[in-house]
Formats: C-alpha cells, structure tokens, sequence
C-alpha cells in the first residue's frame, strides 16, 4: 500500500530526484478503492478509480504538479489512513519550506529563466471559520494590535525575491522566486489554535489551520496573474514547545495500541509534503475602520444599519449559500469542492462538471469517498439547509430611542417609523444550541467583535431590573422575538454588558 512506505528525507529528495514519487502516495486520495465494490461503469471506467497509481497518465500528472513544497515539520502519528496529514507546529517559531521544481524536461518553457510569485497564507480549516473569517481575524488583529498571523523569516530564507506583507492582510505574504535555483522559505505562525475556540474554560481542542500555497507566472502584461499550482498541508499551532508535547503524546499513544489497530494509522513522515489543492478564491474584504470599535460617545458597538441611515455603510453581508449548479464547469465545481473542504476529493472529480457530480447517488457518493466523507459531500451536493432550532431579531438601540425612552413600544418604529423618517433595521439571529454562550457569540459575530469582549448579556424585566441571560431563558425566547440592543461599559474598560430589551 502506498501510505505505508516510508517517505525520505526532504534532502534526500533533492539529490536523489524523486521528487515525482512522492506524488503517487501523497496525493490525497489514500484509498484502497476495489474496483468490484462500484455499479457505475461510466465512473469505473476512469483510470483514477483503480487501484494502482500507475495508470495515471504521467504526462497529465506533471502538467497539474510542476512544483512541490515540502514543510520540514513530522506528520502526526495519530492520523487515520483515509485522513489528511496533520502537522504541529510551535507559535512563532521559524519552519522551512522547500520549494521544488517538478518539471520534466521542456515542461512550462515560459517560465525558464523567469521568476513566478508564490502567495502564502494562513487559513481555517473548518467551513464554519472560513464564513467568519473576516470577523475571526479582525477579532484576532483587536486583541493583538500590531502583531501578524504569518511572516516570513527573511534572514533565514534563501532564494527570496521581493518579499510582500501587506498590513491589512494579517495571514498573508507573497515573494518571488527562480524555480531554477535553490529556494527555502521559513515561515513564522504567530496565532495559535486555540485562541478560535468558541468556548474557552481550559482544555479545549485547537482548531485546525491549513497553510497553503498558490504559485502564478506572469502574463503579457508583466503581471503575475496566471495560476500554476496550488497546494496545502492541514496544521496546529501550539504555544512554544507545546506542538513538541503534542507530538510526543501522540506517538506514546500509538505505542500503546496493538499492531492490528497500528495499521489504521498513517506513520509519521519526517516532513509535510503539501498536497494539491484548487487555488485559494480571491474574496476582497473591504474594511475602512482600522479595528472593530464601539461608539464612545455612548459606550456602544456599531452595528451595521442599526440606526437606518441612508448614508450609513451596510455591513458586509453574510456568504450567500454555496450550491453547485447543472451549469457548473470542471474548473468551478474543483473550486467548489475546495471551498467546501472536499480538497482530498479533487483529483477524484478532476473532469466532472455540476451535471456529472450531481448525477451521483447516495450510494456512489459514499462508495467513492466512504460513509464519511460520502453523506457531507451528497448532503452538501443537494444543498440541504438545517433548520435553526430558535430564529430572534435585534436591532441597535438608536440615539432618537434614548432620547425618547418614555415611548413604550420602540419596536413599532421599525414599521411606521417617525416624524423625522427614521426607519430601523433589524438583524436575524439564528440559535441552534439555545445557549447564553451561544448568544454572546452570535451577538459578537454581529459586532465584528471577540465574544470575550461581551462580558455579560441581560434581559430588561420589570420595573427595568436586569435579569441575566441563562440557557433556560435562552430556551423560553418566543419564535421570532424582537429585541433592541443596548449596551454599558463593565467593569474593565475594554468589555461591556448587552441590554436585550
């Protein structure tokens, strides 16, 4: 089997010209796939399906691989063999990567004697992160003002040509560099993965990051904007020494098993080899405050259309469902499956179209990708949509409402509005745990804040007494509810208390 031969030394590769090989058993796919197991001739009858690599067309291999990247940091022992590589790094500590030409011999001519441009990034594994992804970094960029996600260590790296960091974008750089000379390039994590954790009462699970890496070469006009190559390896950061420990753990509990549990593992590698991957998409976030703030003048958070004036900026609004259609080309749906973290699926579906994959049944969606991978991949296919268990609107308390606080029903405004023609907008919020700690998060999410800055959500009662939120309260919201935000400082100056009244 191929996961279970042992890769060599990254240096090893370099002398000894195998770089090529390492294609064939790291490329994602790490299945033994029987060919008696399938009823679609059509599918079968593609190559990639069977079980030995070899049948691949080599020429067309080396056409999607011209270059490989290879992260000298060990592979988790304690990964499962239809699984993707994990690898644990320490924050802030520097790791090489080796960039590898891939090419045959009169392979991509055009870039012989040319630079190309490699763009780094940090980014989440999770599809949950990666929908919040501007919040989480800019939540991430309040509490660490000044610091990045990734830098490169340019005094170690070699080969590095023009290196970029733009300030707004906290989790990338990009350099150039000569595909015909030697190129290492260390970078530097400064995030760790448990500073996204949702809940944070001490011992939680990490969130896993991906590096990945997306190689262009220039165009006509000078610009380097035509892709070459993608790929990307699964990570976690740890405090200093901490991936060290995590590692080491691992490895004892591997021990512990017995030899016929040993051969559900992958072993662990002594390097990372990045795998192939669709190019990361190009979403622009436009942001014009240099941080997520709150209005002093009231010690309240800015909320988006809260107030209803036409001349007010409208938040960024939330990712649109991501459905593949019949119209979808090749090209889109592997762009689709990466989005929808399906990456180890994508050579699988190199050639399939919207139609082709959405002609797949249940049935063969999970004989090609196990019972797993195959219900989320058919799930996600046929665009199925969970319902929230509790949906409540809020709406920012505006300075017309505090002005006035002897009218007794604010909400009535958001239809008829007032003698000046305000008109106030309210925001959906959708609860599936029904929890107090779940509504500070979505309150947050709405702020573009870190929930650590809410530190206590309260429900105006009677009399105007505050009652704090609990999950049995949160359970005996009403379907539908309306409520408008209010906040005040707490007792630190760098967190406040939510009003729902």
């Amino acid at each position: 089997m191929a996961w279970a031969l042992k890769l060599p030394l990254a240096d090893e590769v370099i002398e000894s010209g195998l770089v090529q090989d390492f294609d064939a058993s790291l490329s994602g796919i790490g299945q033994e796939l029987g060919a008696g197991a399938y009823s679609m001739s059509d599918v079968l009858a593609l190559p990639i399906f069977k079980q030995e690599e070899s049948s691949l067309p080599p020429e067309n291999e080396n056409e999607i691989l011209p270059f490989q990247y290879v992260l000298c940091a060990a592979t988790s022992p304690a990964v499962k063999l239809h699984d993707e590589t994990l690898t644990y790094l320490n924050q802030g500590q520097s790791y090489e990567i080796r960039m590898l030409d891939n090419r045959k011999l009169g392979e991509l001519p055009e870039i012989n004697g040319k630079l190309v441009k490699s763009i780094f990034r940090v980014v989440f594994h999770d599809r949950r992160l990666q929908y919040t992804e501007h919040q989480q970094l800019e939540g991430w960029r309040w509490n660490r003002p000044g610091d990045r996600i990734l830098d490169i260590d340019i005094p170690m790296s070699v080969g590095v040509i023009d290196p970029r960091a733009n300030p707004t974008q906290l989790n990338t750089v990009e350099f150039l560099w000569d595909p015909a000379k030697r190129t290492s390039v260390f970078i530097q994590v400064h995030c760790i993965s448990t500073e996204f954790t949702m809940r944070k009462h001490g011992g939680e699970k990490g969130v896993p990051f991906r590096v990945q890496i997306d190689t262009f070469k220039e165009n006509e006009n000078g610009e380097y904007t035509e892709h070459l190559h993608s790929a990307s390896c699964q990570i976690k950061v740890f405090k200093p020494k901490g991936a060290d420990r995590k590692q080491k753990i691992d490895r004892e509990k591997m021990e512990k098993r017995t030899p016929h549990e040993k051969e559900k593992y992958q072993p662990s590698y002594e390097t990372t080899i990045l795998t192939e991957c669709s190019p990361w998409p190009e979403i622009t976030y436009v942001s014009n405050s240099p941080s997520p703030g709150f209005n002093s003048s009231h010690s309240s958070f800015s909320l988006g259309e809260g107030n209803g004036s036409p001349n007010h900026q409208p938040e960024p609004p939330p990712p649109v469902t991501d459905n593949l259609l019949p119209t979808t080309t090749p090209q889109e749906a592997q762009q689709w499956l990466h989005r929808n973290r399906f990456s180890t699926f994508t050579r699988l579906f190199t050639n399939f179209s919207g139609a082709d994959l959405l002609k797949l049944t249940r049935d063969d969606v999970i004989q090609i990708c196990g019972p797993a991978d195959g219900i989320r991949l058919f799930n996600a296919l046929k665009g199925r949509m969970v319902r929230p268990r509790l949906t409540i609107y809020v709406c920012q308390e505006s300075l017309q409402l505090r002005e006035q606080p002897q009218q007794p029903q604010p909400q009535q405004k958001q239809e008829d509005g007032d003698s000046n023609g305000t008109f106030f907008v309210y925001h959906a919020i959708y609860l599936e745990e029904l929890t107090a700690v779940e509504l500070t998060e979505k309150i947050a999410q709405l702020f573009s804040i870190s929930p650590q800055q809410i530190s206590q959500i309260y429900k105006q009662g009677p009399t105007g007494i505050h009652v704090l939120i609990s999950d049995e309260m949160v359970q005996n919201f009403q379907e539908e509810a309306c409520f408008i935000l209010d906040t005040m400082e707490a007792e630190t100056s760098d967190s406040y208390h939510v009003i729902l009244k």
